[in-house]
């Protein structure tokens, strides 16, 4: 625990960091409502222009009949599924091993929906086609996560991606997209938002991932399931009297960063490439497919944390705050680029990577 939190203190104390887009704190709201006339009306209970506006605006980007706006993405998500397995009468979905409903949520949709999960694929790759072919009959639906944030944001080709659509139309299995991130994959498919979501029956988006809003999510899809979707979030508690602060940060950062995508997975895989020219040190994928990837060392947390804390107060340059202990000779941490790498100059991350290249020769040689 004390090593965590030096390491921790020592990447809160750098002047530059390269992930993300800077600190989360009130600033981000501050810098929303700053340019508003605060004579705005709110949205209450889901209604009003601030909300309608802007689900109108995203199930448009979405190319979705129509959306709704959640506080968040796991309360989303369940009532996707919930709608889906209410409609089939059967209660299996069938989603990868270390999706977040599996790992993240305390079992939440089996407890509080009653729905059984099919675990398709292994922990360590891809659910692919032969996967989706051999599935039980009886599973509504099928969640693909794009990209695979646990396996470090792997994700399939488009030509694959097209296939298990087909055979879930097909079998009338109903797909579901998680796509928390899925602003940040256009670039590596070099499709839109919509000709992705229209593989898919219904769609999850993030705003506070690669967007970097506060909270909250969009769930978009045909009207009826819309419909269904907004009486379940009432259900859930999640029909709040306002939800402007975080719709409000959502629709400002979207129209600031979505564009911004290509930039970002350009910087992630020059990132990337900085780090797989270091003895012992690999990404996972090797090259990114988004914004994001993995970073593994070939060494215990115990040995790699005093080394990174060296090198933050060398260069004011910090990589991660946080190791997790993979196996006791691996570690590893998550890279999501945003717009904070490129506050970095190419002359600075040269002399930050020969200085981590310089420590890991040296460890490997005790």
């Amino acid at each position: 625990m004390e090593s965590n939190f030096s390491l921790l203190e020592a990447f809160k104390q750098t002047q530059h960091q390269v992930t993300h887009h800077g600190k989360r704190n009130i600033q981000v709201l501050q810098d929303v409502l700053s340019h508003l006339d605060g004579q705005l009306e709110s949205d209450i209970y889901g209604k009003g222009t601030i909300i309608e506006d802007f689900q109108t605006k995203i199930a448009t980007y979405l190319g979705k009949e129509a959306a709704v706006f959640f506080p968040s993405g796991t309360m989303a998500q369940q009532i996707a599924l919930r709608i889906w397995c209410d409609m089939s009468g059967s209660k299996k979905v069938a989603y990868h091993p270390l999706c977040h409903m599996e790992i993240h949520e305390e079992n939440g949709l089996k407890t509080l929906h009653n729905i059984e999960s099919v675990l398709l694929a292994n922990k360590d790759r891809l659910i692919d086609l032969h996967d989706v072919l051999e599935m039980e009959d009886d599973v509504t639906a099928l969640l693909l996560e794009l990209p695979q944030r646990e396996i470090g944001g792997q994700l399939p080709d488009y030509t694959t991606l097209e296939s298990i659509s087909t055979l879930c139309h097909q079998k009338g299995i109903k797909l579901h997209l998680d796509g928390a991130r899925l602003f940040e994959i256009l670039p590596y498919y070099q499709k839109t938002a919509a000709e992705v979501c229209d593989l898919f029956d219904s769609v999850y988006v993030s705003f506070y991932k690669g967007i970097g809003g506060i909270a909250g999510a969009i769930l978009a899809g045909e009207q009826t399931f819309i419909t269904q979707s907004i009486v379940w979030k009432r259900r859930h508690g999640g029909d709040l009297i306002s939800l402007y602060p975080y719709i409000l940060s959502a629709d400002h950062y979207f129209e600031q960063r979505v564009h911004k995508m290509t930039q970002y997975y350009e910087g992630a895989k020059e990132l990337a490439a900085y780090f797989n020219h270091c003895h012992g040190i690999s990404t996972r994928p090797l090259v990114p497919v988004s914004n994001m990837f993995h970073v593994h060392f070939g060494f215990k947390r115990e040995q790699i944390e005093p080394l990174l804390i060296k090198i933050y107060s060398l260069t004011s340059i910090g990589f991660t705050g946080k190791l997790n202990e993979i196996s006791n000779n691996e570690c590893s941490f998550e890279v999501s680029i945003g717009d904070q790498y490129d506050n970095i100059s190419k002359e600075a991350l040269r002399t930050v990577f020969d200085m981590l290249a310089t420590e890991m020769t040296l460890l490997q040689s005790l």
